[in-house]
């Protein structure tokens, strides 16, 4: 599954890790890093890496707040989202036509579920 995600966001240049990172910033201006952490079930130093990673790239900006770090899109990060939001979809079909329909509804409620259960 990875492997067809990664091919998938090459198209923009991206892995699935940093268009999921992305994704996340982009439906929550501000979030913190330990929250992204979180919800991405990565370690922390990896989420650093990533954030760094993009802030680089120019699609994300750390900013301190108080003794706490927000992380927000930049205009060119929060461009992409139409883009990332398609190649989630296309990526939907792709694995859809691999594992048949039920099949691949039952997984993505199946990840969906077991991701909450972790969180």
């Amino acid at each position: 599954m990875t492997k067809i995600s990664d091919e998938e966001f090459a198209s923009i240049g991206l892995t699935s890790s940093y268009a999921f990172l992305l994704m996340t910033v982009n439906e929550k201006q501000g979030i913190q890093p330990k929250e992204i952490s979180e919800h991405m079930q990565l370690t922390a130093s990896t989420v650093t890496r990533l954030i760094e990673k993009m802030e680089y790239r120019g699609y994300l900006q750390r900013q301190s707040a108080g003794r706490s770090t927000e992380v927000y899109a930049t205009p060119d990060g929060l461009e992409l989202q139409p883009k990332l939001k398609e190649i989630w979809q296309r990526l939907y079909k792709r694995y859809s036509g691999i594992l048949g329909k039920e099949v691949a509804d039952k997984l993505t409620a199946d990840i969906y579920a077991s991701s909450q259960k972790l969180e």
